[in-house]
């Protein structure tokens, strides 16, 4: 089929100019990058003066989007589709494919979830004519250099896609090493925990960002003189974050004047990244192809704000011996408990679908096509990228090529807006929820609650609050159905897999006032709880007793009134974390508070300097038994979050 496409698309080619007339793309795809993770975008910590350059030269946006998470952002820059259409969900690119036939479906899902969820597909189906076939038919020579993490199998390789030149291995959610020897073997050997592709090894310590560089300005110099498409696909700043001491360095005694940003390991790697987008920059420039370069600067997601870093709880059980014991303790030694990046002022980050997750750089150059240095708040994601490329080239879609885009063009050149009511995101996934931006409006529907987000229908108008701290569903109901009925005729257009029910849940309490459990969405950790007729009992467990939270969706500060009773008493703490960070913090963001003994019933208030909105918070107990007959947390923007008992 995807052949008969490819004869019909060549009847096209009869109209395109000349090859040495064809403009050249290049589309360089950073990984993990940040919507704040530039000094083009706004970062006072992150030093990156040849994205800052490239701004200056071309179209930045500021609404552009793309999927929470890796492999469907780039199966959907590839095929000019929603992740919802064809089918890659989730970043599982790097796993074996299912067998053909396979459902979509599992049989069943644990007894605590409300749905059965769709299985993301693991590869790109070759059927799909992506970009790089459509313009090697066009007579373009086709390079694929970096990361994939769109099938394993050679059928599902970047060769079976359109990619004449390629420089890559599998599996690959991040590079099989920073640094050289990479560790990559041919195929059909042996691999254990090696890595199968073509990239070859280079001098001891090579940095591979820099040879990717190499490779890229290697393909540039060979087709000179041909028109060519390089989709350059930056293995940083994904995981395991190697970096180059001498730069990290420079970055452990800078201070972020925002207060936000902190992380010397990130901001070595965003520094390796810049200069290969300078040195590629520099190349076109002396071979004369500038002028005639479509250059895309992209991200495949939202900074990472959570991952295994040497301060999440994830990685604090390494010992010597494990795999994982040097990254973790050079982790510690440059960047402390530090999270790979903040996205301040936008919410969460990566794997999540509030805007730290999918809101992205994005910037395009063409010099004498696109004016240089002007922004654009046009709102444009991942299914835009194929039919602007098509549009600029002068390039027609395959015959019945679906492509869910719409080209950015009109805007880039200023001669018209985008035709469409909104754009969407879906992500059946971690945290399973879809979303529609419409204008300011942004609606998040979620398919059941979780325990830190509760809410099955989140609205925030962004205009007002990029940061998404006031949920605005319950007051503008006629907007939620607006949007909900945007995102029904998105579901139905694209064939999206809804989520099933799971024949084998069975329910909890349900979270209404008047019909729960009184201490729903509290948590015990090393202790016991039960309720009793008019308090909570609490039977201590171990060292460190806690109730943990995420019903408190509060912004501070903050007032927490409690009403407790014990007969040894002690000291105790609360301590929370708000929206946007990934963990706790090592120091501050707790207050201290002591329980008398003696048995009475005893009133406590604190008062709590919270900044920002609270997204968990950890009640610590004193180590001994104890009632509780409330817990009250109370700001100015909204009704108290209560539990009596």
């Amino acid at each position: 089929m995807k052949f008969f496409r490819h004869l019909f698309a060549l009847g096209f080619l009869t109209l395109s100019v000349e090859a040495a007339d064809k403009p050249n793309v290049v589309l360089f795809l950073v990984d993990d990058m940040g919507w704040m993770d530039s000094s083009a975008y706004g970062s006072e910590y992150y030093e990156t003066p040849n994205m800052e350059r490239f701004a200056k030269e071309s179209m930045r946006f500021t609404n552009a989007y793309a999927v929470p998470l890796c492999s469907p952002t780039r199966a959907t820059i590839l095929s000019g589709q929603y992740s919802s259409r064809h089918g890659v969900t989730s970043a599982s690119g790097h796993q074996p494919a299912a067998p053909e036939g396979a459902p979509r479906f599992a049989e069943s899902a644990p007894p605590n979830r409300q749905f059965i969820y769709p299985e993301s597909k693991n590869y790109l189906d070759p059927d799909i004519v992506t970009i790089a076939e459509s313009l090697k038919e066009a007579g373009y020579r086709t390079a694929h250099l970096g990361k994939w993490h769109l099938g394993t199998a050679p059928e599902h390789r970047p060769t079976a896609h359109g990619f004449e030149t390629t420089w890559f291995c599998v599996p690959d959610p991040g590079p099989p090493s920073y640094f050289s020897p990479y560790g990559v073997i041919e195929e059909g050997r042996p691999t254990g925990q090696l890595k199968i592709g073509n990239i070859t090894d280079g001098p001891e310590g090579e940095y591979i960002t820099d040879r990717l560089t190499d490779e890229a300005l290697k393909f540039i110099e060979t087709h000179r003189d041909e028109p060519f498409f390089l989709n350059l696909w930056q293995y940083g700043v994904h995981g395991p974050w190697g970096h180059k001491e001498e730069y990290t360095t420079a970055f452990v005694d800078k201070t972020d004047p925002r207060g936000e940003q902190r992380n010397p390991i990130m901001a070595s790697m965003l520094k390796s990244v810049d200069e290969g987008l300078g040195r590629i920059l520099d190349r076109l420039d002396e071979l004369g192809l500038a002028e005639n370069t479509l250059f895309i600067f992209y991200s495949d997601n939202g900074g990472n704000t959570h991952s295994n870093t040497a301060g999440s709880r994830q990685m604090t059980n390494i010992k010597p011996g494990h795999p994982k014991y040097a990254f973790v303790e050079d982790w510690k030694k440059w960047a402390g408990g530090e999270p790979p990046t903040n996205n301040a002022p936008l919410r969460e980050g990566k794997a999540r679908i509030y805007e730290g997750g999918q809101r992205v750089p994005l910037m395009v150059r063409w010099p004498g096509k696109i004016q240089a240095g002007s922004t654009s708040d046009t709102v444009v994601t991942a299914v835009d990228v194929f039919p602007t490329i098509l549009d600029a080239l002068n390039v027609a879609p395959a015959e019945g090529q679906i492509l869910d885009g719409l080209s950015m063009l009109p805007v880039l050149q200023n001669t018209g807006e985008l035709e469409r009511e909104a754009i969407f995101t879906w992500f059946p996934h971690l945290i399973p929820a879809v979303s529609v931006r419409a204008g300011d409006f942004k609606l998040i529907r979620r398919w059941e609650p979780h325990s830190e987000y509760p809410d099955l229908l989140e609205l925030y108008n962004l205009s007002e609050d990029i940061g998404e701290t006031k949920n605005l569903a319950v007051t503008m109901p006629e907007k939620v159905a607006e949007l909900e009925a945007l995102i029904d005729g998105f579901i139905a257009k694209t064939g999206a897999l809804v989520p099933k029910p799971n024949p084998a849940y069975r329910a909890s309490p349900a979270p209404t006032a008047g019909n729960r459990d009184p201490a729903f969405g509290l948590l015990p950790r090393k202790c016991e709880i039960s309720v009793e007729e008019g308090f909570l009992r609490v039977k201590n467990k171990g060292k460190v007793p806690f109730l943990g939270t995420a019903q408190v969706r509060l912004t501070g500060p903050l007032k927490l009134k409690l009403r407790m009773r014990s007969d040894a008493g002690g000291p105790a703490k609360v301590q929370w974390k708000t929206s946007g960070q990934a963990d706790f913090p090592e120091q501050g963001q707790v207050v201290d508070y002591t329980l008398s003994g003696g048995g009475e019933w005893q009133d406590i208030e604190l008062n709590l300097p919270v900044e920002g909105k609270t997204a968990t918070v950890r009640l610590y107990l004193p180590e001994t038994d104890l009632g509780i007959q409330l817990i009250e947390f109370s700001g100015e923007e909204r009704s108290p979050q209560r539990w009596t008992f």
